[in-house]
């Protein structure tokens, strides 16, 4: 079988290194790191909160970078709240924004919302000027349960735009076949996603470039630069701030990557592939 490495005219044993940054449009904070990362660092990809406070400022930023929409269901920080652009009753908490937790938008939200809400999300995008990469899901939800994920395959399909999809090792544990309902599709996804819960990009980096196998590994970021605003709003503000440090300035990872012969690539490789059929 054609591996995706060669699909993308590279050599089947080559090491493809996709770095995304999650989170663009959530904080200025966000938005000026995030941005910095993807011009003068290690970053090849970044992906936009859309219905959150500082989106407007980071389409007003862009200037042609690799960027996707981060589908967003959940408002998670406590004091810092966003919700849904379109009107969805069922995606509202009692604190006026999105849930909290993913349990909450399972046990509450209504599909036809979900489908409406994301499919405005990334044509307000579009409209703001983005040249759409891809997209992934905010916290998860649209991955974790089948009808969710019809939402997310289907707008794939729909746009024409590659995924983000956790491991086939997740497959099981999750308990339906997203992968392969995708690959049926056409929809071309990485073949390893890493994300440490509670870590950074430092760690992610440590684990992937020890043993850096061949194919597609995207590693995720959350850059943000040190600010009141960020310390106020986001409680894992350092951890942020750190992987900003890591892709901008901490040229060890750099000297790593090319060490282990690594090629870093971004979405618009993946969208690109999957749009020539």
């Amino acid at each position: 079988m054609t591996t995706l490495a060669e699909r993308l005219g590279h050599p089947p044993d080559a090491r493809l290194l996709l770095v995304n940054c999650d989170d663009l449009g959530s904080t200025h904070a966000a938005n000026v790191a995030v941005y910095e990362c993807l011009r003068e660092g290690l970053a090849t990809s970044a992906t936009l909160m859309v219905p959150c406070p500082w989106a407007r400022e980071a389409a007003a930023r862009y200037r042609g970078e690799d960027v996707g929409v981060h589908l967003t269901l959940n408002s998670e920080w406590d004091e810092y709240r966003w919700g849904p652009i379109t009107h969805a009753p069922s995606l509202v908490d009692g604190d006026g924004g999105f849930p909290r937790t993913i349990e909450e938008v399972f046990d509450h939200a209504d599909l036809d919302e979900v489908r409406r809400e994301c499919r405005t999300q990334v044509e307000r995008a579009i409209l703001w000027g983005f040249d759409v990469s891809h997209l992934d899901s905010h916290m998860g939800p649209l991955q974790l349960r089948p009808e969710f994920f019809d939402v997310y395959l289907e707008l794939a399909v729909e746009f024409g735009l590659p995924l983000r999809l956790s491991g086939a090792s997740s497959e099981r544990a999750i308990g339906f076949p997203f992968r392969r309902l995708a690959t049926e599709e056409g929809v071309v996804f990485p073949d390893r996603f890493i994300h440490l819960p509670g870590a950074g990009v430092r760690e992610a980096f440590d684990k992937v470039l020890s043993d850096l196998r061949p194919g597609v590994t995207e590693v995720l970021a959350h850059p943000a630069i040190d600010s009141d605003e960020l310390r106020a709003s986001s409680p894992d503000w350092s951890r942020r701030v750190d992987d900003h440090a890591v892709l901008t300035r901490d040229h060890a990872y750099r000297s790593l990557i090319e060490r282990v012969g690594a090629v870093l690539i971004g979405y618009r490789e993946l969208r690109d592939l999957q749009r020539a059929g």
